[in-house]
């Protein structure tokens, strides 16, 4: 693959991954992420 081609495909890449991540901010998912990850911190070590 010719580096003009590459740099395309790992642009597009990010442009995408970025908007994945905007979308999950914006409709909160990562308080989900950390709410079941406190969970799985407190059952590893014996509080929940």
């Amino acid at each position: 693959m010719s580096g003009r081609k590459l740099w395309i495909v790992r642009a597009a890449v990010l442009a995408v991954s970025a908007s994945f991540i905007a979308l999950g901010i914006a409709r909160g998912e990562h308080l989900e992420v950390l709410q079941k990850a406190a969970a799985v911190c407190l059952e590893c070590i014996g509080l929940g």
